[in-house]
Order: structure tokens, then C-alpha cells, then sequence
């Protein structure tokens, strides 16, 4: 399942940019009450790059316990993304994604085979649970952002 896990990852840039790549300002930037706008959960994929990339280092280093996640998402609430360009998001998050899909593809299947144990969910987790753990939360901000669009156009 490997290679199909990484084409769901490396695709999310493409399906979000066909979600939203129309969309004026006004729809992108507006907020459901207190919940993130459309393009707050686009940026939120984004500001989480590092953290992905970080595990694959965890493994790569064999750390028996992967990085933790800031579960409150200090960087997404703070960062005031809606004031940003939509296709500079866009831009930065295919280059992070490309990053890190040459990553995942570089491992050799030494790599593929270690487990580390992530820390919020507190169980082992091979590399390809790491990308299918990705791909899972890009499909609940993509799942999000149609509701939104859904909601508001």
C-alpha cells in the first residue's frame, strides 16, 4: 500500500488548488463562527510540513519515539494566515509536500521497516502509517474545506 499512500500525499496540493484555486477572497478568508476559514485549514496542512518531515528524521535517526504535534495548533491561531495570498499558500505548501514526498521515496525498505511510537496515540507506527496518518488528516481539511465551500458559495 505504500505507493498508493504517497500518491494520496503528493496529491493534496493538486485537489486542494482545484478546490479553492477559483474562489474570491471574501469566500477563502470567511469563518464559519469561531472555526478556521478555508484558507486557515489550507495553511494548517502547511504549518504541519515540518512536523512530518521531522518524523521521517525521527525515523531515519531510529528515535524509538516520534516528535510530538502542538495539539492546540498554536501556529495555525496565530499566525493570521488570512491576511496571506491564497497562491502563495498553494505555492509553499506543493514545494514543502514535493519535499516531502522525496523523503518518503528515498527511504529503502530498511527504513520502511522501523516503528517509533507516536506519541499522542501512544502506539508503533511504521513510516507508511506516518504517510497514511498524513494523508488521512489532509482528507479531513479537504473534507472541511467543501463543507465551507458548500456553506458559503
Amino acid at each position: 500500500m505504500f505507493p498508493v499512500i504517497v500518491e494520496r500525499v503528493r496529491g493534496t496540493p493538486a485537489r486542494i488548488q482545484d478546490r479553492v484555486g477559483s474562489l474570491p477572497p471574501e469566500i477563502l478568508t470567511r469563518r464559519d463562527g469561531d472555526k478556521w476559514s478555508i484558507q486557515e485549514n489550507v495553511r494548517h496542512l502547511l504549518d504541519l510540513e515540518p512536523l512530518a518531515m521531522g518524523r521521517l528524521d525521527d525515523y531515519a535517526a531510529k528515535l524509538a519515539v516520534l516528535r510530538a504535534a502542538d495539539l492546540d495548533n498554536r501556529k495555525t491561531h496565530m499566525a493570521d494566515h488570512n491576511s496571506k495570498s491564497v497562491v502563495d499558500i498553494l505555492k509553499l505548501l506543493r514545494t514543502a509536500r514535493t519535499e516531502f514526498v522525496r523523503h518518503l521515496e528515498s527511504f529503502d525498505e530498511d527504513h520502511l521497516l522501523r516503528t517509533a511510537v507516536q506519541p499522542r496515540l501512544l502506539q508503533q507506527m511504521r513510516v507508511v502509517d506516518l504517510a497514511f496518518f498524513v494523508a488521512e488528516h489532509d482528507d479531513h481539511h479537504l473534507a472541511r474545506i467543501s463543507e465551507l465551500i458548500h456553506k458559503f458559495v
